[in-house]
């Protein structure tokens, strides 16, 4: 099983990707049910998403709201 990226830095770009692991919100809500391979797959994308948005800011703080419409995204996804 792989370990989440998460460094517990988290603050949303206007992007929806967090500027402390890298990972979009659909990525962070649904890593529990994510397959290892999948999660492999979220890890090879962290070095290169860092490298394009080095030196970005958080524009905002992973609310409860959001994390409940990525959720919901999610949820119709499946």
């Amino acid at each position: 099983m792989k370990q989440s990226p998460c460094v517990a830095h988290c603050g949303l770009n206007d992007e929806d990707f967090c500027m402390g692991c890298y990972r979009h919100i659909d990525e962070i809500v649904g890593w529990s049910a994510a397959s290892d391979e999948q999660k492999a797959q979220i890890w090879q994308k962290l070095a290169e998403r860092k490298a394009l948005m080095q030196g970005g800011e958080n524009s905002a703080i992973l609310s409860r709201d959001k994390w409940l419409e990525a959720e919901a995204r999610l949820k119709h996804n499946s």
